[in-house]
């Protein structure tokens, strides 16, 4: 009997470990950065809102109960998810949260409301219209996240040198912008820039993970990357 109660209690404290590494609101953050792709300390810090030390202090903790791994490019260290369990893990996360916590939901009316007009395509008819190849699909993350992982045929925009593609884009055409998912609101600025420049644009809740769990066809590479280019060059 001692001895079943030990192990139950070693095992349960083991799992344990994955509650304790993520239950702070920045290392979820993290984990939801690097499901985009890997990344240097010094960018997530940025991306995250945080010091390095501080990015440095929860990356080890993530670390320590094998939820991502790093590794030495040049003078950087680059993190990574451990494997796509952990990316799993972090949507799940997500979907328990949304339907079992209101405050998501309310939280999420109440940013909406700030930002009018800005009703996201609905799934269907985006796909719909991804098929017809009647929309201009644009990925407003930055370009080393683009390259991890992208939508089959949307074109690389990052939302920081979108002013720079605005004479790349047609005003004739439809303009759909995705992002990192239904959290994160770079889609929904970007969205609001191009309005307000006079393009047709409307934001989608969904990224490249969402995508990937749906079966649709993701592709990755630099390769990618420079075709994405080529493309709004020949706009």
């Amino acid at each position: 009997m001692r001895e079943r109660c030990m192990f139950r209690q070693e095992i349960y404290e083991q799992f344990a470990r994955i509650g304790r590494a993520i239950s702070s609101p920045k290392r979820l953050e993290l984990l939801d950065l690097l499901a985009q792709g890997e990344r240097t300390v010094e960018a997530l810090a940025r991306e995250a809102d945080l010091s390095i030390a501080n990015t440095s202090q929860h990356l080890q903790t993530l670390k320590s109960s094998g939820l991502v791994r790093s590794h030495k490019s040049g003078l950087h260290v680059v993190y990574s998810l451990a494997d796509e369990g952990v990316c799993d893990l972090v949507l799940e996360i997500k979907k328990l949260a949304e339907k079992r916590l209101a405050e998501i939901g309310r939280i999420s009316r109440e940013f909406m409301e700030g930002h009018p007009n800005m009703v996201p395509v609905d799934r269907t008819t985006f796909l719909e219209r991804l098929k017809s190849g009647d929309i201009i699909v644009i990925d407003v993350r930055p370009r080393e996240e683009f390259a991890a992982g992208h939508l089959r045929g949307a074109q690389c925009v990052p939302l920081d040198e979108l002013d720079e593609y605005l004479d790349k884009l047609p005003k004739d055409r439809d303009i759909v912008a995705y992002c990192r998912g239904p959290y994160c609101v770079l889609a929904i600025e970007a969205v609001e820039r191009l309005r307000a420049k006079g393009f047709r644009a409307y934001p989608i809740r969904e990224g490249v993970r969402e995508w990937k769990s749906l079966g649709l066809k993701i592709e990755q590479g630099l390769e990618a990357l420079e075709n994405s280019l080529s493309q709004q060059n020949s706009l």
